[in-house]
């Protein structure tokens, strides 16, 4: 039986309680979950690629079957890498589309072997963008509901101590 590895890339700055729900839906669909968190610095991302990868790391630590890796590559040569012909990509709402299908096609121009899987989040999670987190976060603004609690604490203790 052919085992289906699913890469799902992403900034992830900071990983949300969205992008969890991405990742178990994933699991109900494919044999692995491949988080890759970019290192993307022209999105000027509010934590290191190792903090990402960290805060993504204790997010999904009891979930089976996922993994977490950094990368600063193209994703379809990433995905080659690990074995995975399978991209998730998030959408929460239609502004996401466009911008989600282009580079759904981009990708497969790139490895016509690589396909690309739209999931939703809960419509609970569907608001909840990366952005709107780091600006709650600059005005230590509530997160605890739209966190993985292991993130919460892991930012709030940065906080304290790192960010701008």
């Amino acid at each position: 039986m052919n085992h289906k590895i699913a890469l799902y890339p992403g900034t992830f700055d900071p990983i949300t309680n969205g992008h969890f729900d991405i990742v178990k839906r994933a699991l109900g669909l494919f044999d692995e979950v491949v988080i890759a968190v970019a290192d993307n610095r022209d999105k000027k991302p509010l934590y290191t690629l190792e903090q990402r990868v960290q805060m993504s790391t204790l997010a999904t630590q009891e979930l089976e079957r996922v993994r977490v890796v950094g990368f600063d590559n193209l994703t379809v040569d990433l995905a080659k890498s690990i074995g995975a012909d399978i991209i998730i990509r998030g959408l929460r709402a239609v502004s996401d589309f466009e911008y989600e299908l282009q580079l759904g096609y981009l990708n497969n121009s790139l490895d016509p072997h690589i396909e690309t899987v739209y999931l939703m989040p809960s419509l609970k999670h569907a608001f909840i963008s990366s952005s709107i987190v780091r600006n709650l976060i600059r005005y230590n603004g509530k997160t605890d509901h739209l966190l993985p609690p292991q993130v919460e604490s892991m930012i709030r203790g940065l906080s304290t101590c790192t960010l701008p």
